[in-house]
């Protein structure tokens, strides 16, 4: 009887915490969802009701002039597509040489191991900054060319590190018996390693991917032509002349709606992309990053 009391207080102690926290996660979501539901609320308001609310979730009456001010001239377009060209493609760039250079890292027979990793980890404490790195894109001929948004930033030395650690988990009895059977090692990587390590790969590919779509310092500082302009440089032109600023770029004849919607229908136009993407790579980021993180 003491031992079926005792399972019992137990339960019920497991209950009382599961109960709250799953009230302190709800919480949590809560607070976090907000800010993105105030977003689009007042991108669909109308200028009467974002002055008269301070923070405002659900419109009572929608409006979509911010979004035709934003899509008013073939402009944007131009620039979601520059900005679908380089983040795939910089995306594929940045995973080929990144997977390259992790997996060779990963190789504990490999010459000068530790070295090349300590090199690569110092360029996160250490870099040249702005000026030398402008300097260096002007050299080598990279200036107002798609590339100065895509090779400066090849390799990220943190997602580097991850897939690095990642590969260090994949038992070694796998490349040896490759290995007997005469494969040779890009055949391993390409065949065995790649395919058992996706959800790192997925993680990394959209930390990649994120990083691609948000360019823009590097497009304000490389890229002198508005054609090759990047989608957030644009935006950012938008809302500048919403803020009723003169600016030589594309004209818009509609009168200027409010800046505040015109900000928040640009945040969500910025942001839709990478939503509509991340629920494919859902079930493999958190695993991946997980795992990739256990050896270091």
């Amino acid at each position: 009887m003491q031992k079926i009391k005792s399972r019992k207080r137990g339960l019920k102690g497991s209950n009382i915490f599961d109960f709250f926290n799953y009230l302190l996660l709800g919480l949590l979501g809560i607070i976090t969802i907000l800010p993105f539901i105030h977003v689009l609320g007042s991108s669909f308001a109308t200028s009467a009701e974002v002055a008269n609310t301070k923070f405002l979730l659900f419109p009572t009456e929608f409006s979509l002039s911010a979004y035709r001010y934003i899509f008013s001239t073939d402009t944007i377009f131009r620039a979601l597509g520059v900005s679908a060209v380089v983040t795939i493609g910089g995306t594929i760039w940045s995973m080929f040489f990144s997977v390259l250079t992790a997996y060779g890292l990963s190789r504990r027979d490999l010459v000068g191991r530790r070295v090349i990793n300590f090199l690569i980890i110092f360029t996160m404490l250490f870099n040249g900054g702005m000026i030398p790195t402008f300097l260096v894109v002007q050299e080598t001929g990279l200036m107002n060319s798609l590339w100065a948004l895509v090779i400066p930033v090849t390799i990220n030395a943190f997602n580097m590190i991850i897939l690095r650690s990642f590969f260090m988990n994949i038992p070694q009895s796998l490349e040896e018996s490759a290995k007997i059977d005469g494969a040779h090692d890009f055949s391993i990587l390409f065949r065995i390693v790649i395919p058992i390590s996706l959800p790192a790969i997925a993680t990394i590919a959209l930390f990649y991917a994120v990083t691609y779509w948000n360019t823009y310092m590097h497009a304000i500082l490389y890229l002198s032509d508005s054609a090759k302009w990047p989608v957030q440089v644009l935006l950012r032109q938008i809302v500048v002349l919403a803020s009723g600023i003169n600016y030589d770029g594309a004209s818009y004849t509609d009168v200027p709606p409010p800046e505040v919607t015109v900000k928040m229908a640009t945040i969500v136009v910025a942001t839709v992309p990478v939503l509509l993407v991340y629920p494919f790579l859902q079930k493999y980021f958190a695993k991946g990053a997980l795992l990739g993180s256990v050896k270091g």
